[in-house]
């Protein structure tokens, strides 16, 4: 008789226990059940707020609720990717860069997050080459480039927007790749890197496509290639810097979206999913390359073996020099 009640008392239970399983998958996909921030760590109108202003609207169609892009400036965009890291609202993502998601913690070990164990990949949006821009008196688009600069040696220079950033790691990874030697010479910005290199100050600097080609085809600058493994998309008409001699060198800039570490894995699936379906449709890859980006649309273990390769890739390179942010 006990065996009996006992029994009857579990089959109760499960009836009770079933309908709140049943209900579990329906709320999972009710989300999102109010409004979804997309946070940028840089200003209106910067390139990664236009990306995520372009992912905004469709995004928004597909889950029925607004997305709102925030911009939260500062860092080097680490103040967004910290917001983005700590949220546990579940309707939290980021547009962030891949300084963000990489080495952010190793040139600064006093950043408040952890890329590597505090976000989680969602799906990389874009990517685009630096240009290997110099002063007009330097050999051009070949070999000749490289032997004149290692026969230069310390006498060159090069600029940057600042110590740590991609222009400043991605040379140092450049001249240990290629035997050079130019001295770094950081800068407040690009803008003032390009002005330097028009008037002779500097010889070299790595820039995005947008700010170096306009200066290139109004003759003030000389373009040596693009950083990325091979031609550009977005910059057609210059060889990569394989091309000039300088084999396995590939560097690129990206923008990705990232979620907590706190968001539930099966959601971060399907926005990944949409994510990667938006970036990848005809019209987002149009927009995209109008921005200066070459459409990705990644899974997120794409991403997160890009995230492990570049911060290996550029965290050995800080790690060599010793560098620190400032």
């Amino acid at each position: 008789m006990n065996r009996r009640r006992t029994t009857i008392a579990a089959l109760a239970a499960l009836l009770v226990a079933t309908p709140a399983l049943a209900q579990t998958p329906k709320a999972a996909e009710a989300w999102p059940t109010k409004p979804v921030r997309i946070l940028v760590g840089f200003p209106a109108g910067s390139s990664p707020d236009l990306v995520a202003r372009a992912l905004a609207e469709p995004l928004s169609k597909a889950w029925g609720q607004p997305v709102i892009v925030e911009n939260k400036p500062g860092a080097g965009g680490n103040i967004a990717a910290d917001q983005v890291a700590k949220a546990t609202d579940d309707h939290t993502l980021g547009v962030l860069i891949n300084g963000n998601m990489t080495i952010a913690k190793i040139l600064s070990p006093a950043t408040p997050f952890d890329p590597l164990t505090d976000l989680t990949p969602v799906s990389q949006v874009g990517t685009a080459p630096l240009v290997l821009a110099a002063s007009g008196g330097i050999p051009g688009t070949d070999a000749a480039f490289l032997a004149a600069a290692r026969e230069a040696g310390n006498k060159w220079s090069y600029g940057s927007p600042g110590v740590g950033t991609v222009g400043h790691i991605g040379m140092e990874l450049l001249k240990s790749k290629a035997g050079i030697d130019p001295v770094h010479v950081p800068y407040p910005g690009n803008p003032q890197v390009i002005t330097a290199i028009i008037g002779g100050q500097l010889q070299l600097a790595l820039l995005p496509p947008a700010l170096a080609m306009a200066q290139v085809r109004a003759g003030k600058m000389r373009a040596i290639g693009v950083t990325s493994a091979e031609r550009s998309p977005l910059v057609p008409e210059l060889q990569s810097l394989a091309d000039v001699g300088l084999k396995d060198f590939n560097l690129e800039i990206w923008t990705a979206v990232a979620a907590p570490k706190s968001m539930p894995r099966d959601l971060v699936a399907r926005i990944s999913a949409l994510v990667g379906e938006t970036v990848r449709a005809p019209a987002m890859r149009e927009k995209l390359a109008q921005q200066g980006w070459k459409a990705v649309g990644s899974s997120q273990e794409a991403l997160a073996d890009r995230i492990k390769s570049d911060t290996a890739l550029l965290g050995g390179v800080i790690t060599r020099l010793g560098v620190r942010a400032e």
